[in-house]
């Protein structure tokens, strides 16, 4: 049975696969957006994070089921017209990206974050990112960015 799936705004229809496939193999090998990473395939590292209706969730433990008439966003459709979004700017300013694996995962945790708390403490920074896991440590940089985005987005 066809599932009708609406990512970054565009609907797609998708055939053949099976409902209890995980929304972030979906994603990647139906769609061909790679840009949300496999790391533990358990939701507990966040490098699969992708935003369902504005909420931040681990696609990698979500069967596309479930997924019902709710709206995907990745890491690719942050950026609107070829321009990033002012976090993903942030993230270049601030020099966040050390191997570079788990960044789309805290981007999108870290938007989903502002989107509701536009000025963000440091503990709402920690709070929100808390189950994203950076293996290099960038964590002082993630949140630099994350005020440089708030900072940026509310004087604009």
């Amino acid at each position: 049975m066809p599932t009708t799936l609406t990512v970054n705004g565009r609907a797609h229809v998708l055939t053949d696969v099976d409902p209890s496939t995980p929304l972030l193999w979906v994603l990647r090998d139906h769609l061909g957006l790679v840009g949300t990473k496999y790391g533990c395939g358990q939701g507990l590292c966040g490098a699969c994070t992708v935003h369902l209706d504005g909420r931040a969730t681990r696609s990698c433990v979500l069967p596309l089921a479930a997924v019902g008439g709710q709206a995907v966003t990745t890491i690719e459709g942050l950026a609107a017209d070829r321009r990033l979004s002012p976090l993903q700017q942030a993230w270049c300013d601030e020099d966040v990206a050390q191997c570079g694996y788990c960044q789309a995962g805290q981007i999108m945790s870290a938007t989903a974050l502002l989107a509701k708390t536009p000025r963000p403490t440091d503990a709402d920074i920690d709070g929100a990112l808390a189950g994203n896991l950076c293996r290099c440590g960038t964590y002082a940089r993630i949140r630099r960015a994350v005020h440089a985005a708030a900072a940026s987005s509310t004087s604009a």
